[in-house]
């Protein structure tokens, strides 16, 4: 199940204005012109800021999500009426042929066990093309980010329009091994309202990645740092593999 982040209707529609600064999702649309792509498959769309900003520029877009509540806020959002929205995952998906398939954000560690993460790499490499490519990027577990996850630090009071002031902080609530949960608090100041939204995240090595992409049919391209947040990120750029394990590029994904 979806986590209330995302599926509370109440919490959904305060996700955008909590998380302004999307300075990864412009990385991301970069990566769509470098690889010439012109359907793309954005998985975990979330409330749609990505789908909705590619669909504006005339690229055709399949958004999927599990969480109703979240694409109930992208329906409602410019370039929205361009965009084919699933309700589901990457598992579930109807035939497509897209060009480039993405995971932005943290949702390629939403997937905890080894078998789920396998049948989202399976499900994707379905929805492309011969010469398709998968982008998306994880947290680098060096860098062990949940150590700054305190409410010391991710405290914030936030005038979000419609709504009224929102408080908001985070606090780390286990570390087992790879899977890090946390818990996200907002309080609404209008009703003194308290909701909270509990989520845990796998951080892989790079090296579990790429062994997890070989087994799917994928070649690992390369790993890059993300732009926006450099040393922070790993971003895998991946290649479908045909039946006899090359990858058939063309001029488009060059």
């Amino acid at each position: 199940m979806p986590d209330p982040i995302f599926a509370d209707p109440r919490l959904a529609a305060i996700y955008d204005p909590l998380d302004p600064g999307r300075g990864d999702l412009d990385a991301y649309a970069a990566l769509v012109d470098e690889f010439g792509a012109r359907q793309v498959l954005d998985v975990g769309c979330g409330t749609g800021s990505f789908a909705c900003l590619l669909a504006r520029r005339g690229v055709e877009v399949v958004g999927v999500d599990p969480a109703g509540a979240s694409l109930d806020v992208a329906r409602g959002k410019p370039g929205a009426d361009r965009v084919r929205w699933i309700l589901g995952d990457a598992t579930t998906l109807p035939p497509l042929k897209a060009d480039l398939a993405v995971m932005t954000g943290n949702v390629a560690q939403v997937f905890l066990t080894d078998e789920e993460w396998a049948a989202t790499l399976a499900g994707i490499r379905d929805a492309l093309r011969p010469a398709g490519v998968l982008v998306f990027e994880t947290r680098d577990p060096a860098r062990r980010a949940w150590e700054e996850w305190d409410r010391a630090r991710t405290y914030a009071v936030t005038d979000v329009r419609g709504v009224g002031v929102v408080e908001s902080w985070c606090d780390v609530l286990k570390v087992s091994g790879p899977l890090v949960t946390f818990r996200q608090t907002y309080v609404f100041a209008s009703d003194g309202a308290v909701l909270t939204s509990d989520s845990t995240l796998r951080f892989r090595s790079p090296e579990e990645v790429e062994g997890a992409l070989r087994r799917a049919g994928f070649g690992c391209r390369e790993v890059r740092d993300a732009p926006d947040r450099p040393g922070r990120e790993l971003v895998f750029v991946a290649d479908k593999l045909d039946q006899s394990g090359i990858a058939r590029l063309d001029h488009r994904s060059l």
